[in-house]
């Protein structure tokens, strides 16, 4: 009886192993894939953002990182941190019409960026590193995708350019994306709404003074007429008779 129901354990447990085998074959998590950090911003800013770059190999390492950026939001400043290891080479292209950055109208633009490990400096699989860059003012789009080719010290170049879809699924080699939201209105001046909530003040100000008046000058008239009848009861007391006894 105890071997049937060892047998029937075994067999249930090999069906569940491979109903798990077959769920989580078809839902493997996805590789990492280049991406930039953070992936939201402010239309019209600057920010520092981080380019990650995992090592998908199992034997080779990352030497080389190209990241296009994007010719339809050309940004007018944009300026790399350097990396131990890695020498940027920058690749700019001509703009029309010039993009204006601090009162200056510029007619050229950075188009793409260029990362080469010198030495032993690649990514070693297993690793990831990031290369930051200054990025503004931010264009006026909903997003800016930036194709990016990863080079491999044995030859193979990943490339991540296919640019995501609303609603449909990652794509299999996706280009990082960084999304911009509108920029808020900005407050009215701030010495006329000062200058408004100062004359509400004084106004308030004004009514509590001439309330704290009008009760002063109450209490007077009231401290006066009770001293005025207090007086008068009291001559009136000391002309009447005292009753005799």
């Amino acid at each position: 009886m105890i071997r049937h129901r060892r047998s029937a354990t075994a067999a249930a447990a090999l069906a569940l192993g491979a109903v798990a085998t077959a769920v989580f074959g078809f839902a493997a998590p996805a590789s990492a894939h280049v991406t930039v950090n953070p992936q939201e911003a402010t239309q019209g800013g600057y920010g520092r953002f981080a380019f990650r770059v995992p090592n998908e190999s199992d034997t080779a390492s990352t030497t080389k990182v190209e990241v296009v950026l994007p010719e339809n939001a050309p940004v007018g400043s944009v300026s790399t941190m350097p990396v131990p290891g890695w020498t940027v080479a920058v690749q700019k292209r001509k703009v029309d019409p010039p993009v204006e950055v601090h009162g200056s109208r510029l007619s050229e633009v950075v188009s793409k960026l260029t990362w080469t490990a010198t030495g032993d400096a690649g990514v070693k699989p297993g690793q990831f590193q990031e290369f930051p860059v200054s990025l503004g003012p931010l264009p006026q789009v909903d997003t800016m995708v930036f194709k990016t080719l990863q080079t491999y010290s044995d030859g193979n170049v990943q490339r991540w350019i296919e640019e995501p879809v609303a609603g449909a699924e990652e794509p299999e080699s996706p280009a990082p994306v960084l999304t911009l939201a509108a920029a808020t209105p900005s407050a009215g001046p701030t010495g006329t709404a000062g200058g408004t909530e100062a004359d509400d003040d004084d106004d308030a100000e004004d009514d509590g003074d001439g309330a704290a008046t009008a009760l002063g000058v109450a209490g007077l008239v009231a401290g006066a007429g009770g001293l005025l009848l207090g007086g008068l009861a009291f001559a009136r007391t000391r002309r009447e008779p005292t009753p005799k006894a």
